[in-house]
């Protein structure tokens, strides 16, 4: 995590039943998130110390659990009330939860262990808002082949691939890498992409190869709203290079527009009508959709 994204020593986390200070924490080497990366995540913000979309974020949590056979540790309203004590015990009022679940403390044995409790972990970080300087000017991206395993819709915590896709951004000073497999758009290392074509929103079709993006649902009622045509359909890598706009959504990102593509302006090298609407558009509804 980025600076301005780490927790503090003094924040509180929670784990395996017990609120404790996140300097004190300790999961055991023998975890098999530790050992094989066998868990998966969720991200949810927090404005104003209220939850955005819990239940969508709660619910994608629910089919990542059941998608690896982990049993769910609680119900919906379980975890939204850890969620809102977590956040009653940190500071700021904006932040960020995040949620892990693995399968738990076991031999090391690639076989999922019988009679083992997940382990459940917690933590708020403060939300790391994009400077609005930034958003004024766009972001820069490269692109490069998607190398990931193929069951993309699970949030696994098993990220290597996603890490050395944001690392080759991180080192041409660029905010994400774009993934393109078999000549198409899929996603980012760690946000979803929208291409803008004549006015008209595009993005790539659901499936095992993209996690669907809280957002995802989100911008799609969102272009009802303000008037934007949306389709989801294949995107060829070229149409990306030729695309009016380019956007990054994520749950940290919110909307946030691409004026610099593998160096090269995306359109005119600033910020589109779409991106402006839809940033506009997501501002108002976080306000009206938190609880």
């Amino acid at each position: 995590m980025s600076r301005n994204m780490t927790p503090t020593d003094q924040s509180e986390c929670y784990l395996n039943g017990t609120f404790q200070a996140l300097a004190q924490c300790q999961v055991s080497v023998l975890d098999r998130g530790f050992i094989f990366g066998d868990g998966v995540y969720e991200v949810i913000p927090v404005y104003g110390r209220r939850v955005f979309r819990a239940d969508e974020h709660l619910a994608r949590l629910a089919r990542s659990l059941g998608a690896v056979g982990i049993k769910n540790p609680g119900q919906a309203s379980d975890w939204l009330a850890l969620v809102r004590e977590l956040i009653a015990r940190n500071e700021p009022d904006d932040q960020c939860v995040y949620i892990q679940v693995t399968r738990g403390v076991a031999r090391r044995d690639h076989a999922f262990p019988q009679g083992v409790e997940p382990t459940v972990f917690m933590m708020s970080f403060p939300f790391p808002h994009i400077p609005e300087q930034k958003r004024a000017e766009g972001v820069a991206c490269i692109t490069a082949p998607d190398l990931r395993w193929r069951n993309g819709h699970i949030k696994s915590i098993s990220l290597l691939g996603n890490v050395l896709a944001r690392q080759l951004s991180a080192e041409n000073d660029a905010t994400e890498t774009i993934l393109i497999r078999d000549g198409l758009l899929t996603e980012a290392s760690a946000s979803n992409v929208w291409v803008v074509r004549n006015g008209r929103l595009a993005a790539p079709l659901r499936d095992h190869d993209k996690l669907e993006g809280i957002r995802v649902g989100l911008l799609q009622e969102l272009c009802g709203v303000v008037g934007i045509t949306l389709e989801f359909r294949p995107i060829a890598e070229w149409e990306l290079r030729c695309a009016d706009e380019i956007l990054l959504t994520s749950a940290t990102k919110e909307v946030l527009p691409v004026t610099t593509l593998d160096g090269q302006a995306v359109s005119q090298g600033e910020p589109g009508p779409v991106a402006a609407a839809l940033y506009k558009a997501y501002q108002e509804v976080k306000i009206r959709q938190s609880r």
